[in-house]
């Protein structure tokens, strides 16, 4: 059975949008329980609020990640940075000392960097600024993978249905991110 480490934010850890205090999706729903369905081991380190400015959070997800000894280890943050008003361009910047940290413990090939879905217009997305950081972040980080070898996948090329809100993932959008990830690393 394939183990996989999930780094990430709010999608990840399946923050239901719906909910007033910050509870997920049941585990059957969030896109992490779809993949331990289809028969993975999986290992949810998403947090909600994670962001790549927090850096001093990465050695102890590095180290969390390695204890479960992955066969592959999926990255998918930069969305709390935009949102913050960092720029695309400096999340890149964030998101290369992760990636550093990962590849000191990790073959290229069980890193997988996953760019977040383009922020919508919503109650959390409140201008175009914002909306067009997220579209260069995936173009971003497509080079920064080159760049480091490993693989890659654009969920803004996915159409993943985003909640009220801009940002978090519909039950749709668990579902049919855990599809298309699934064909991505099977």
């Amino acid at each position: 059975m394939k183990t996989i480490a999930c780094l990430g934010d709010s999608n990840t850890f399946g923050y239901d949008p719906q909910s007033l205090w910050g509870d997920r999706y049941a585990k059957e729903i969030r896109w992490t329980g779809r993949l331990e369905a289809a028969g993975f081991r999986v290992h949810n380190f998403g947090m909600n609020g994670l962001g790549l400015s927090r850096t001093s959070v990465f050695p102890v997800l590095v180290h969390e990640a390695a204890d479960v000894s992955p066969d592959l280890v999926t990255v998918m943050l930069g969305t709390n940075d935009l949102l913050m008003g960092i720029s695309a361009k400096e999340t890149v910047r964030l998101m290369k000392g992760l990636l550093s940290l990962l590849l000191e413990r990790f073959e290229v090939g069980q890193v997988l960097l996953i760019a977040p879905p383009v922020l919508r217009p919503g109650t959390w997305v409140q201008g175009e600024g914002v909306i067009r950081e997220s579209e260069r972040l995936r173009e971003e980080y497509r080079r920064l993978a080159e760049e480091k070898e490993i693989c890659y996948v654009d969920v803004g090329a996915w159409d993943v249905p985003l909640a009220y809100d801009g940002v978090h993932f519909t039950e749709k959008g668990h579902r049919s991110f855990a599809e298309k990830i699934l064909q991505s690393i099977s």
